[in-house]
């Protein structure tokens, strides 16, 4: 069933974090979960690494390991920030769950929630090779974060796999599990 596209949610003071690999879809959920809430701020993950005027290493090197990290704790400070003052706050980032603990700490929230799009690396490729007006389009790359992700220890009520379907179905899936609080972290 395709959810209402007026649908509404009551704004609540939480973080929901929208991750995955590059082509997973997480801007395109992010924004329309986003929108579904009365009272929102979407955070835009990839907005902070821009912010680096020189010196930045691309964040899926092994030497950008101190970058990343002071990167995304000045991200979760922002969109923490954000739920505290009671805004439904969206984040639309590579958040791996080897990073989680620290973006959860840097929030200065109790807790989140969490949610990984993992559609097939084939079709995170086509979606990234076929972006126009977008500053990444590395194959290679995405290729080596989705192996990350599909590998990575997690608990597997955070991640939806292979929803590779329409983004307004995705996004309601996202929400009812965020209202049901299967999403919760640390849970």
């Amino acid at each position: 069933m395709l959810p209402n596209q007026g649908e509404q949610h009551a704004s609540a003071a939480s973080l929901l974090v929208v991750t995955g690999p590059p082509g997973a879809g997480k801007s395109s959920v992010a924004r329309v979960v986003a929108d579904r809430f009365e009272r929102s701020a979407l955070v835009e993950g990839d907005a902070f690494f821009a912010f680096l005027a020189r010196g930045a290493v691309p964040p899926w090197l092994p030497e950008s390991s101190e970058q990343n990290k002071v990167v995304v704790t000045v991200a979760a400070a922002a969109a923490g920030r954000y739920a505290a003052e009671g805004y439904a706050t969206v984040y639309d980032g590579v958040i791996g769950p080897w990073f989680l603990p620290t973006f959860a700490e840097a929030t200065g929230l109790d807790r989140l929630h969490y949610v990984v799009l993992l559609p097939s690396v084939e079709t995170c490729v086509a979606r990234v090779a076929a972006r126009r007006g977008h500053s990444f389009t590395d194959e290679p790359a995405t290729r080596k974060m989705h192996a990350e992700f599909a590998r990575a220890e997690i608990d597997r009520r955070y991640v939806l796999a292979d929803r590779s379907g329409e983004v307004e179905i995705v996004a309601h899936e996202v929400l009812e599990r965020l209202d049901d609080g299967s999403l919760r972290y640390p849970s």
